[in-house]
This record gives C-alpha cells, sequence and structure tokens, in this order.
C-alpha cells in the first residue's frame, strides 16, 4: 500500500497539501509538476489499497486516470475548484469540488480542516489571485496589516514558481518546493525559519517582473488587452503572475498573456475581470488546449496561425459579456 499524495505544482497545489499534511503526517509519494502540467493521474500506476489525495487539477482532464485508479481498487480523495464535468460514482471516491468563481482549494481544504492553518489557506487563496476570499478569512484571524502583506506576497511567489515550460525553468522543482515547506505548520514560521528559501524566490519575481513592464500591449481598450511575451525563461516564469498583475491594476479589462515557445506557437494565460469573473473556461475551451474555470484559464498550445483569429474572438468575447 502507497500513500499518494497528487497536486498542482502552484500556490494553491501546495498550500493546500501543506495544510492537509501537517493535519495528517504521511510519508507520501509525490506526484506533481509545473502548473501547467495538469494530467497528473497520467502519472501514477495506482494499485488496491493505495491512498491518493489529488488536489487542484481538473476531473475532466484527468478522468482516464481517475478511472483507472478507481478500478484498481485505490481509495481516492478528489478536491479541487477546476470545471469537473460530470463526476463518476465511486464507493472508493471522495470529493469536494467547487468551481465558483471566488474559492480554490487550498479554501477548500481548510473548510474541511475546520481552519485548523488558516494562514496557510490564505497564502493558497492569494496565490490565486483570490485577494477578497483571502481577506474574508483572516479577518478571522489577529493578523496584522504588515503580516498580512506577508502572507499575500508568500503566494504571490509560490504561484510565480509554479509557471514554466519545464522544470528547468522554475527555481525550485514543486516537490522540492513542497518538502521545504511542509515541516512549517505556520507560513510566518516558513519565512522566517527559511529566509534563504523565501529569498530566492522573491528576487527572482521581483527581477522577472520588471522585465516584463517594459512590454508594450499587443491590444489594449477598456475591455480586454493582449500582451506578447518572448520565448525565455523570465517569460514563461512571469506569464501567470503577470496576468494578475495586469488584473488587478484594470479589475474591468479581461487580460491575455501570450507567451513565445519554442515550436513556434503560444502558452496562453487568460483572467476575467476581477469586477465581472466570468467566462475564462467558456473562451479557452474554445480551443484544443484549453480549460481552467470561469475567473482564470489559459490554452497551452495555440498555433501561431490562430493568433489574429484569437485576439478577434478575445475582444468580442469580452465586449459582449461588458454588455
Amino acid at each position: 500500500m502507497a500513500v499518494i499524495d497528487v497536486f498542482n505544482g502552484d500556490a494553491d497545489g501546495l498550500c493546500a497539501l501543506i495544510q492537509l499534511r501537517n493535519a495528517n503526517p504521511q510519508d507520501s509519494v509525490l506526484v506533481t509538476g509545473v502548473k501547467r502540467d495538469i494530467n497528473l493521474l497520467d502519472k501514477v500506476t495506482a494499485q488496491a489499497g493505495d491512498i491518493m489525495t489529488v488536489l487542484d487539477v481538473s476531473l475532466d482532464k484527468n478522468r482516464d486516470g481517475l478511472n483507472a485508479a478507481l478500478q484498481a481498487g485505490a481509495e481516492v480523495t478528489y478536491v479541487d475548484h477546476h470545471f469537473a464535468g460530470d463526476i463518476p460514482e465511486h464507493a472508493n471516491l471522495t470529493v469536494n469540488i467547487n468551481p465558483a468563481a471566488d474559492v480554490c482549494t487550498s479554501l477548500l481544504v481548510n473548510g474541511m480542516l475546520k481552519g485548523q492553518f488558516a494562514e496557510w489557506a490564505i497564502v493558497g487563496a492569494f496565490g490565486d489571485n483570490l485577494r477578497n476570499s483571502a481577506m474574508a478569512v483572516a479577518k478571522t484571524l489577529e493578523l496584522s496589516d504588515e503580516e498580512l502583506q506577508q502572507l499575500e506576497n508568500l503566494g504571490i511567489y509560490l504561484n510565480y514558481n509554479g509557471y514554466g515550460a519545464s522544470i528547468e525553468d522554475l527555481h525550485f522543482p514543486p516537490a522540492e518546493l513542497y518538502r521545504r515547506i511542509a515541516p512549517f505548520a505556520s507560513p510566518r514560521l516558513f519565512m522566517k525559519e527559511a529566509a534563504e528559501t523565501f529569498s530566492k524566490l522573491e528576487e527572482g519575481y521581483n527581477n522577472d517582473m520588471r522585465a516584463a513592464a517594459q512590454l508594450p500591449a499587443v491590444h489594449a481598450d477598456e475591455v480586454s488587452a493582449v500582451f506578447i511575451l518572448p520565448d525565455e525563461r523570465w517569460a514563461r516564469r512571469v506569464s501567470g503572475v503577470y496576468s494578475n498583475d495586469l488584473a488587478n491594476d484594470f479589475p474591468d479589462r479581461a487580460h491575455a498573456v501570450l507567451t513565445e515557445k519554442n515550436n513556434g506557437n503560444y502558452l496562453v494565460s487568460i483572467r476575467a475581470p476581477l469586477n465581472n469573473k466570468r467566462g475564462a473556461d467558456e473562451f479557452c475551451r474554445q480551443f484544443p488546449t484549453g480549460g481552467g474555470r470561469a475567473a482564470a484559464a489559459g490554452i497551452n498550445d495555440l498555433p501561431v496561425t490562430s493568433l489574429n483569429t484569437f485576439v478577434e474572438k478575445f475582444q468580442e468575447f469580452y465586449r459582449s459579456l461588458s454588455n
């Protein structure tokens, strides 16, 4: 029998698992990857008696892997906030899925644990750019403004570390980053006791964001904006958090950040307007490699020949939602 933890390599996936394993320590097999590596159950060969926890990856995108694990006799707990499609009914499957725009996996786990490690849930929510939801949980705790800002920064940095075309693009492989963070029941203690790890994330984030800020928009109006980042490591790392930054700066506008890939196509991050968090997943599912959730979604491989069509559709889609 094996204990297997499958989790998205971004802030939400990390913080969800950190909460669970602080509540119930286990020597588990870690299955994760870069944020866009979402078909994680394809990496698992489950056996009868295995206990598997799946966090922050779409059931719809992992349906075959989930069914295979269940058929093999594994017990699976699935917690997520992405589009799920039809959810299988099975005696060995426990599901907590809520695709609402103001929910993330860390917040779902926080509810399951009745707030036992709420600070990590706040970090995860900040990382998923759910600031209002993070602040709502923070009101239940006695945190100073400075402490709350520290949690927000950590969430942003952890999320930033998950973006890249490959593990080599990242400052820390997500499994290694999890192992560095997991011993700490409090994120504030992590930042204090593992200052070298935190500083590396913070410095990398600040350097990459300065580079992104120099790039002009390909298209921008009051409803939507499109930016293109070059095929460079810093750009691949910053694509998602830069999208979040734009969304926060222009809350009535939808944003698309396209990053050039070495095959000539684009990796796309979409953010719905913060003041109207709808449609990002619906828009991205128009494309073969697209998916996500209502507030934030993406396309893993947009053909370069589709760029002009993409920009036009993006404008039209969010203009129709704004009317």
